[in-house]
């Protein structure tokens, strides 16, 4: 997937395009279901592109409203080119590009550097100054400049009568629950990061673990240990291992301050990740977070946790 980050860096020509807008935060079923449509819109020769933003526009607009992110922009990029995106316009979204009226966001942006046959939004889109833009908009100019729009319906969870939403992955997230954040993403929630060294507790008692610098991109879900995987992803390569994974600050001992990410690679004692960028995905949340009497009973729980794990992804 190739990747632009302003609308000079199009090269002259590239277009035809089929054009999917919008902040894409999870690329969760109901953006897959935009992008599926933009890539049978294209069938005929045009290339697929999203434009999409390097962050959530409410940080800069409503810092004081905006939720944290369910991905980060790393993630982003790699979700949609595995969702078959040819090309991504990630935009830097700051407040000269909120200033841009809608109608010269459409031209320079849709027109001029994509050339675009059809843009696919959602229902509730809205861009430019002051959020002026909206599909209507969208269709009246797409009428002047060639362009037809598609605004795609909300999908909704039939069992809830919900509409799929990043504010709803993010309330299971809270909740530990990754099974319904994984049904409403389209595949196992899960944070990005690179592998630093730690307390080295776990490699003393016995299960060594990777853990993730607190800079990591994802939304990390509530305390306790969870079923899943660890990816390596470094070298090009994606080398997928089973883990059983812990989130919180480590009641037991009580000295760390900060909620970590930490994975213990299942029947992996020497495997040295350290600078090693990698994915872990949360399958099935095992237990919360508690704190133990002692050492021993610590021992017995990890070992219960990891057979559990074991039995999970098995």
């Amino acid at each position: 997937m190739i990747v632009f980050r302003d609308p000079a860096e199009v090269p002259a020509g590239f277009g035809p395009s089929v054009v999917a807008i919008g902040k894409f935060d999870g690329v969760h079923t109901g953006h897959r279901a935009v992008i599926d449509r933009a890539r049978v819109d294209a069938a005929g020769g045009a290339k697929v592109v999203a434009v999409t933003f390097d962050r959530n526009p409410l940080s800069v607009l409503r810092p004081e409203r905006c939720p944290p992110d369910v991905i980060g922009p790393h993630q982003k990029l790699d979700l949609l080119e595995r969702a078959g995106v040819d090309a991504t316009l990630l935009l830097t979204f700051d407040e000269q590009l909120a200033s841009i009226p809608a109608e010269d966001f459409v031209t320079r942006v849709l027109v001029d550097a994509l050339e675009a046959r059809t843009v696919l939004v959602g229902r509730d889109f809205r861009f430019g100054a002051g959020g002026m833009g909206d599909p209507d908009l969208l269709v009246r100019m797409g009428e002047e400049h060639g362009f037809r729009v598609d605004v795609v319906d909300d999908v909704r969870a039939v069992h809830a009568d919900r509409r799929v939403s990043s504010t709803w992955i993010r309330e299971a997230l809270s909740a530990g629950d990754v099974t319904t954040a994984a049904r409403l993403l389209g595949r196992a929630p899960s944070v990005w990061g690179e592998v630093v060294h730690g307390l080295k507790r776990g490699r003393e008692l016995g299960y060594p673990t990777a853990n993730l610098s607190p800079e990591l991109e994802g939304f990390v879900p509530a305390d306790g240990v969870y079923a899943g995987w660890l990816v390596d992803v470094d070298g090009g390569r994606r080398t997928s291992y089973p883990a059983a994974i812990s989130v919180g600050t480590n009641p037991t001992f009580d000295d760390v301050h900060s909620r970590q990410v930490e994975a213990y690679v299942i029947d992996e004692t020497g495997l040295d990740l350290y600078g090693h960028h990698v994915e872990v995905r949360f399958v099935e949340r095992v237990r919360g977070m508690t704190a133990f009497d002692g050492i021993d009973a610590l021992l017995v729980q990890m070992a219960d946790d990891v057979e559990r794990s074991r039995a999970i992804l098995a």
